[in-house]
């Protein structure tokens, strides 16, 4: 059994492959599916199998595309009604690949349909626990209330979760590998280890407050409290796999180009992706300024916490070939059917955000409205200006017209990705120039 790990850094998402005897089979892959085929060429090995462990919130997956494409049989549990071909893979279910037999564990907590997919050969045991066991937490109760096929109460779930834990997983070896669905920095819990990807149930059972002994009062109280936030297109996402994806190509394709835009388009949002020193200089009005301008930044998050699932966009890319990367980007987590256009500004001149005087800032911060756009969990642990309008960046947009406009505002956020989204927001909702990006020189204030 030979066990490949993959990576999407942006959305702190792990997806996998397993091998054995020439044929391989997948755990929660991503939207793009070409790096499994490029894997199963490396290998010689034949895709036959893709496991779902749960209709996921913060991804799309491209199951239903891979089994289009090569024939692979999908499980998932019949809790998930999903509509989309499939074997319906529960408590008991076993399949055999290779020499590597499969079988399932219903562990619901993290959602009513949850599995994990046990894996064995020889003295070998892995465990692929999706967003039910984590390293070092487990999976937020809080995403099943308003979406997917089975909804179930946050405090339901998560008395679920401490059966889970408590009950199922007594009968596996300390040794079995732990292969969870995501790592730190994932929006599908709130205290995972940012050491490692993978673990040992063994490390679990010592390491993982979850494992601790404790009654069922007291999980849930710790598991409840201080989750974080859930972006507009989780639930979104949630319904888009329990269908089934579009084909990533086909979805894709029909997306058009435009070199050197004119005017400002004036029929949908305008998400602006560049550095935020070139937005700065020249945007289209209107323009929300969420950067993607490194491979690890968390565009697809802040896209999908920032626009709703029903609400169209164009996008301003600054250079034609970066389109496709941003377009794939974009469907990672199934908007790419909300873009209209992908364009480029070229050299026309649009509008400039208004320049930010930081010395005149730090003599007299009374003189401006400070914004603070970081998260309610990020407040709590204390203010860098007293009396700042605090504000999460997802709700931004909507609650705009709370913020007074009678002095200059200033938005800051933690480290500066955030608070170029933030002013650009504040300079399209209230339609006032000087709104000012406090960026990385937040850091002063610390």
């Amino acid at each position: 059994m030979k066990i490949k790990q993959f990576e999407y850094e942006p959305l702190s998402h792990f997806s996998y492959a397993i091998i054995s005897d020439g044929k391989m089979a997948l755990v929660d892959p991503e939207r793009n599916p070409q790096q499994y085929y490029k894997y199963a060429e490396e290998n010689d090995a034949k895709i036959v199998a893709v496991f779902e462990t749960h209709p996921h919130a913060d991804f799309v997956s491209s199951h239903l595309q891979i089994h289009n494409e090569t024939g692979a049989t999908l499980y998932c549990s019949v809790k998930t009604g999903a509509d989309y071909p499939h074997v319906s893979f529960d408590d008991g279910d076993k399949v055999k690949m290779g020499n590597t037999t499969f079988r399932a564990i219903n562990t619901p907590g993290h959602s009513p349909d949850s599995v994990t997919i046990v894996a064995t050969e020889e003295n070998k045991t892995a465990l692929f626990t999706g967003d039910t066991l984590f390293v070092g937490d487990v999976g937020r109760p809080d995403l099943r209330e308003k979406a997917g096929h089975m909804k179930a109460k946050r405090e339901e779930l998560a008395k679920m979760m401490y059966d889970t834990i408590q009950n199922k997983f007594t009968d596996l070896p300390d040794t079995a590998y732990v292969y969870p669905a995501h790592g730190a920095g994932s929006l599908c819990g709130k205290g995972m280890s940012e050491d490692a990807s993978s673990s040992t149930l063994g490390n679990e059972r010592i390491g993982n407050w979850a494992f601790k002994k404790q009654t069922e009062e007291q999980f849930v109280n710790h598991l409840l409290v201080s989750q974080p936030f859930i972006p507009h297109y989780f639930g979104y996402n949630v319904d888009i796999n329990k269908n089934g994806a579009k084909n990533l190509r086909t979805a894709l394709g029909g997306i058009s180009f435009k070199l050197d835009v004119e005017k400002a388009e004036n029929d949908a949002l305008i998400i602006d992706i560049r550095d935020e020193e070139d937005f700065k200089k020249n945007h289209l009005p209107g323009s929300i300024n969420i950067m993607a301008t490194s491979d690890t930044s968390k565009f697809e998050t802040w896209l999908g916490s920032i626009v709703r699932p029903d609400e169209k966009f164009h996008l301003v890319v600054d250079s034609i070939e970066n389109a496709e990367k941003i377009l794939h980007r974009t469907a990672k987590i199934g908007y790419e059917a909300n873009v209209k256009t992908v364009f480029t500004l070229g050299s026309a001149s649009f509008e400039k955000s208004a320049a930010f005087n930081l010395e005149d800032f730090k003599k007299n911060t009374e003189k401006y409205t400070i914004v603070d756009i970081r998260n309610e969990s990020e407040v709590s642990e204390g203010k860098f200006f007293d009396k700042a309008i605090a504000i999460p960046l997802h709700q931004l947009r909507e609650k705009a017209e709370e913020i007074p406009t009678d002095k200059p505002i200033v938005v800051h956020c933690a480290g500066g990705y955030r608070s170029a989204a933030g002013s650009s927001i504040l300079e399209k909702e209230l339609k006032i120039e000087k709104v000012y990006d406090l960026s990385d020189d937040v850091e002063d204030f610390k």
